[in-house]
């Protein structure tokens, strides 16, 4: 009787645990489903990566190359290159892929936006990349240069569209201001946005944030059966890492809790160089313990600090212990990550008061950080009291208007 409980106990949960997995198809089943229609009786461009797979793991690249009716003749190839093969922030030029033979032209080399030459023997250019939902990942920029270019020289643009692994409720994060556009920070959106990449390029089209507001001919292939609050784990969909540092589906949410913060290389680990990335704050002078201790009683909604003591391998602090924290989510819903990192800057200078990482004149080293967050006015503000209530509401000004704008754009519920 016991072993017979058992047995239905077993059945149960395992239902439980199929029903909490949604079968989400990305924009390229959607497209192959429809036989490539869309593609048809065109010469097709293809801007890509290694997260651009289906659900079996098998490549866009390979998917289109293969299709009996679809003529695939050029690849574009974003930081990291079109399999992925290719070190962050290293620039190629063009050189040709080695399965399908065809010309990869690189945006992230000499140029970054397509120019005339790369798109004369194309007439449509398809994007299919993953995204993880943050503004200053550099494939949303390449997206809309891509579209700006297409529009120059009258081409279509097919956007197949990817769920946004933070998911399409949470935003957060001011817009980027004029002098602080980059290409980390290319338009003016929020820095956690709320929107899968196709919602993004109808509203980048539709709102005239590509460059001199112009407008491509864009057309979105929807997923189906996504929805705005599934987590990646729930789609059912495997995670390719969409670039070296961002290795498992959760890695977008510690990118936004430490992202920033790691723009100040000359002074903090964030476990970039280790096992975590972005999921650590550590240095050579820091305790662990205090400082978990410290960030812990700020009580912050669904995160916990734990102490850790760590010797990279690369990057800031190679070879030398480290100590710091390391950042335990315990609640992907409620949790606001943003935050955390200025709380870790708040949390250091509390424990030693003659800290002041932003004491030098020279705002030439503060750069990236001021492009991450789109202006200047944080640090400024921030670095008066080291508070980050100070610069709570700068943050959070247009969240709500960005929601009410960009739900014009939503495909999916």
């Amino acid at each position: 009787m016991k072993m017979k409980n058992i047995f239905i106990l077993m059945i149960f949960f395992s239902i439980i645990s199929a029903a909490q997995v949604i079968k989400v198809k990305s924009g390229i089943e959607v497209l192959r489903e429809n036989n490539f229609k869309l593609l048809e009786g065109k010469r097709v461009g293809l801007v890509t990566n290694a997260s651009g797979v289906d659900s079996k793991l098998k490549s866009t690249i390979d998917i289109l190359f293969e299709a009996d009716n679809v003529d695939l003749v050029a690849l574009y190839g974003p930081e990291h290159g079109v399999r992925g093969n290719i070190e962050a922030g290293f620039k190629v030029d063009t050189y040709t892929d080695e399965y399908t033979k065809l010309p990869v032209y690189s945006l992230y080399g000499s140029t970054r936006k397509p120019t005339e030459e790369m798109l004369n023997d194309i007439d449509v250019i398809v994007y299919d990349i993953q995204d993880i939902g943050c503004r200053s990942y550099t494939f949303i920029s390449t997206m809309g240069l891509v579209m700006e270019a297409a529009s120059q020289f009258d081409k279509e643009v097919v956007i197949l569209d990817r769920a946004n692994p933070l998911g399409g409720i949470r935003v957060e994060g001011n817009l980027v201001e004029e002098d602080f556009i980059s290409f980390i920070g290319q338009f003016k959106i929020p820095y956690v946005y709320g929107l899968t990449c196709g919602e993004l390029a109808m509203l980048l089209n539709e709102e005239g944030m590509l460059d001199n507001g112009v407008k491509c001919k864009l057309t979105v292939v929807p997923m189906e059966g996504w929805s705005r609050d599934v987590s990646f784990e729930e789609t059912g969909l495997p995670w390719v890492a969409t670039s070296p540092h961002i290795p498992h589906n959760y890695s977008p949410y510690f990118y936004v809790c430490s992202g920033i913060v790691g723009e100040l290389r000359e002074a903090f680990s964030i476990g970039v160089g280790y096992t975590i990335p972005f999921q650590s704050f550590a240095t050579q002078w820091i305790d662990g313990n205090k400082l978990a201790e410290k960030m812990n009683s700020y009580q912050l909604q669904g995160v916990i600090f734990r102490p850790i003591y760590y010797m990279p391998y690369y990057a800031f602090g190679k070879g030398e212990n480290l100590g710091g924290v390391q950042i335990h989510i315990t609640d992907y819903h409620d949790v606001e990550l943003m935050p955390i990192q200025f709380y870790f800057l708040q949390a250091v200078k509390e424990l030693h008061p003659d800290f002041n990482i932003f004491e030098s004149e020279s705002t030439s080293q503060f750069s990236g950080f001021d492009k991450a967050l789109g202006t200047d006015k944080v640090r400024k503000e921030f670095s008066k009291n080291y508070k980050f209530d100070d610069i709570k509401d700068f943050l959070n000004k247009d969240v709500a208007a960005f929601k009410e704008l960009s739900s014009k754009y939503y495909l999916y519920k």
